[in-house]
């Protein structure tokens, strides 16, 4: 049996309590993008319920043309008006150098990726660069309530990363 045959199986008691379909808009009006590490546990975190925002995912939870594109959709096709952005300490993003990423693709499988894995050393920077990417998005519709965050991965906490000015 595989991890995913345990997922599977978790699904049929997950289903039996489901609450029910909820309206395809989050009622928060809100998307949340954050890293997509493991330990981090949006929902509880923030204390969110279904249906109530939109939770966008990547590694590091920075800002790409990607993530651009669904925070586009989520704002003038689903009706969000904020952005939260959540970053976190020990992060993997951290630990590598773009230059060692790239050689180790190169080395592994002789091309070069077509995209950067946005790696960074200070995670207050990351998200300082995030925002600005969202504020500089003509695609953005909702800039005035974008705001950025670190998570403690140590105590679950979060910290305010105030834009650079």
């Amino acid at each position: 049996m595989t991890v995913i045959d345990d997922f599977v199986a978790h699904n049929l008691d997950y289903a039996r309590t489901y609450p029910g379909p909820k309206p395809l808009e989050p009622q928060k009006r809100v998307a949340v993008v954050a890293c997509m590490d493991s330990r981090l546990q949006i929902f509880p975190m923030l204390g969110l319920d279904l249906g109530e925002a939109h939770i966008i995912r990547n590694a590091g939870g920075v800002i790409t043309d990607d993530m651009i594109r669904s925070l586009t959709i989520s704002q003038r096709m689903l009706g969000t008006r904020e952005i939260m952005l959540i970053h976190h300490t020990n992060c993997g993003l951290s630990t590598f150098t773009e230059d060692e990423f790239d050689e180790q693709l190169m080395a592994s499988t002789g091309a070069r990726a077509h995209w950067k894995a946005e790696s960074f050393r200070d995670v207050d920077v990351s998200v300082r660069e995030s925002i600005r990417r969202i504020l500089q998005s003509p695609f953005i519709l909702h800039k005035d309530s974008v705001r950025g965050f670190v998570a403690d991965v140590e105590t679950g906490q979060l910290r305010e990363v105030l834009p650079a000015e």
